[in-house]
């Protein structure tokens, strides 16, 4: 079987077209990196959101136990 060196030409790989890509495509930056950024987003918010609640709780806590310890 012949092996292509130039990739634009599929010589012994499949047979058919290619896809004309865009430049965002051939540089990674296709549709499906939104959703994926999107996903990080999300990620990213769950775990602030976690940190915060566990903030309050350690504080809340903190200033319960500051207030018996000075009575």
């Amino acid at each position: 079987m012949t092996v292509s060196k130039n990739i634009n030409n599929p010589v012994g790989m499949g047979g058919g077209q290619r896809k004309k890509q865009s430049r965002a495509e051939r540089q990674n930056h296709g549709p499906h990196r939104n959703l994926d950024r999107q996903g990080a987003a999300d990620q990213k918010a769950e775990l602030v959101r976690k940190m915060r609640e566990k903030a309050a709780a350690a504080a809340g806590a903190e200033s319960a136990g500051d207030g018996t310890a000075q009575s």
